[in-house]
């Protein structure tokens, strides 16, 4: 079953940009792991939190990726403290239902 964890995080007015760069210009070495499958960072239209999303093919690869060398070298060089307003919060989830793909035209 897919595993999908969820980190929303409170960036204060003025970071954004310093933000989005640093996801922009990411390394990604995540992407080589075994057992990723995509990462999606969402900007807020409505409301107030930054959303990452990874897509995990199960939650022991999801953990074999925290306990890694890789984990360790993509977080060493994390934002000032300053750049948020508040605690990440950390979520993992398992997709029970998702929606048919959407139909093309032909």
């Amino acid at each position: 079953m897919v595993l999908v964890v969820s980190n929303r995080m409170s960036v204060a007015k003025g970071w954004e940009e310093d933000f989005e760069r640093r996801w922009k210009q990411r390394k990604w070495t995540v992407a080589q792991f075994p057992g990723f499958i995509r990462t999606e960072v969402l900007r807020p239209v409505r409301g107030d939190h930054y959303v990452v999303m990874i897509y995990w093919k199960s939650k022991e690869d999801f953990e074999r990726w925290t306990a890694s060398q890789a984990h360790i070298e993509a977080h060493a060089s994390p934002p000032p403290k300053e750049a948020f307003t508040g605690p990440n919060k950390l979520e993992l989830h398992e997709i029970i239902a998702e929606s048919p793909p959407m139909a093309t035209s032909t």
